[in-house]
C-alpha cells in the first residue's frame, strides 16, 4: 500500500490518479478543510469513471506536523510519496511555511524510518537546487548557495530536502525529485490559471525571464517510474523545457485569439509593479497577483538539465505547448 501526502493538491491529484488507475491501493493524507475539489476535476479528466475510482481512495484526516498521528498512519505501508508543502510567495506565509515545509517533512522521515518503510519518494523542486552565474546550464550537482536571489519558498524546500538526505544517511531507502514550475489542466486558481486570466483580461507586459517548464502528468509519471526503481539516494530534476515566460503568455493568446503581450516589462517596471501590488493588498487584504519575489524572478534566466532521468529512463516529456494548450482547454471549460 502507498501513503500519498498532498493528495488534494495539483501534483498530488494529478499523482493518485496515476496510482489508483494502475492498480495501487492508496492512502492519502489530507489537513482539516481541504477538500476534493482539485481530486475530483482531475479524475473526472482522463476517466468516464473517474467518481468510481475516486472511492478507491483511503483518505485520512492529520497533519505532517503531528508525528504521533503520522506512525498510526504508516501502518500497513510500503511506499510513501510526499507531496506534501505550502507553497507561497507572500512574505506573511513565511514563518508558516518553513514549519510546514522542513519539519513537517523532519516528521515524515522520522515516521518512516521508525517503520521501516521500503521507499520514499519526496517532491522537491528546482528551487533548492543552487543557481548557476552567467546562464549556465544546472543540474542535480549544483551546490546550493545562500543568496537574496532565493525566495522564502526555496529556503524552505532546501531545509526539508536536507531532511530526507538525513533520513537516508539514517538508513532511508529515497529518491527525491526536483520538479521545474508545473503547467498542465486542473488548476484553476492558481499557477497556470492565473496566467490565462491574465492573457484572457488583456495583459500586455512580458518579461525576458527564462526557467524550466514541465507538464503535471510527467511530473507524476516521473515519480512513479523513479520509486519504482532500484535507485536511493539520487535527486532528479523533472523539467521538459528552457523557455521565456514570453512564450507561454504566447501560447495562451493563441488559444483565446487574444493579443500577445507586446511590451517589454524590465527589472525597473517589475520592481515598481510590485511595489504597487503591496500597496493595494494593503488596502484590499487580496494577495497580491505579483510579489517581490516573483517580480524579481520573472526576470531571471535559469536553465535546467533533464539529462539525467533521460539517459536513465529514456523518458520522454510532453512538449510544453501541448501542456499549456490543454491547460486552456481544461480552463475554459470549468469556467466558460
Amino acid at each position: 500500500m502507498v501513503f500519498v501526502t498532498g493528495g488534494t493538491g495539483f501534483l498530488g491529484s494529478h499523482l493518485i490518479y496515476q496510482l489508483v488507475k494502475k492498480g495501487e491501493n492508496v492512502r492519502a493524507l489530507k489537513r482539516d478543510g481541504s477538500n476534493f475539489d482539485m481530486a475530483h476535476r482531475v479524475f473526472s479528466l482522463f476517466d468516464e469513471n473517474g467518481g468510481e475510482l475516486f472511492k478507491q481512495i483511503d483518505w485520512v484526516e492529520g497533519d505532517l506536523l503531528d508525528v504521533y498521528s503520522l506512525e498510526d498512519f504508516l501502518e500497513g505501508i510500503d511506499v510513501i510519496y510526499h507531496c506534501g508543502a505550502l507553497v507561497s510567495f507572500q512574505q506573511d506565509d513565511k514563518t508558516r511555511m518553513q514549519k510546514v515545509n522542513i519539519e513537517g517533512t523532519a516528521n515524515l522521515v522520522n515516521a518512516a524510518l521508525i517503520k521501516k518503510i521500503k521507499k520514499l519518494c519526496h517532491v522537491s523542486s528546482i528551487a533548492a537546487i543552487g543557481r548557476a552565474d552567467n546562464d549556465h546550464v544546472i543540474d542535480e550537482d549544483m551546490a546550493w548557495k545562500s543568496s537574496r536571489v532565493n525566495s522564502s519558498y526555496a529556503v524552505s524546500k532546501y531545509g526539508a530536502e536536507r531532511e530526507v538526505w538525513r533520513g537516508i544517511e539514517e538508513g532511508l531507502d529515497a529518491v527525491i525529485v526536483n520538479p521545474s514550475v508545473i503547467l498542465g489542466p486542473g488548476e484553476l486558481k492558481s499557477g497556470i490559471a492565473s496566467m490565462i486570466r491574465m492573457v484572457r483580461k488583456g495583459f500586455s507586459f512580458y518579461t525576458h525571464g527564462v526557467n524550466g517548464f514541465v507538464d503535471v502528468r510527467d511530473v507524476a509519471k516521473a515519480m512513479i517510474a523513479l520509486t519504482e526503481k532500484d535507485i536511493s539516494g539520487q535527486r532528479f530534476i523533472i523539467s521538459a523545457e528552457n523557455l521565456m515566460y514570453r512564450q507561454i503568455f504566447n501560447w495562451i493568446a493563441e488559444s483565446y485569439d487574444k493579443q500577445k503581450p507586446k511590451y517589454p516589462a524590465g527589472k525597473w517596471m517589475s520592481e515598481i509593479a510590485w511595489r504597487l501590488f503591496h500597496i493595494q493588498k494593503t488596502v484590499t487584504n487580496k494577495k497580491p497577483l505579483i510579489t517581490k519575489e516573483t517580480a524579481r524572478t520573472a526576470n531571471n534566466k535559469y536553465l535546467y538539465s533533464n539529462k539525467k532521468i533521460t539517459d536513465l529512463l529514456g523518458f520522454q516529456f510532453l512538449p510544453v505547448e501541448q501542456s499549456v494548450k490543454d491547460s486552456c482547454r481544461f480552463f475554459d471549460g470549468f469556467k466558460g
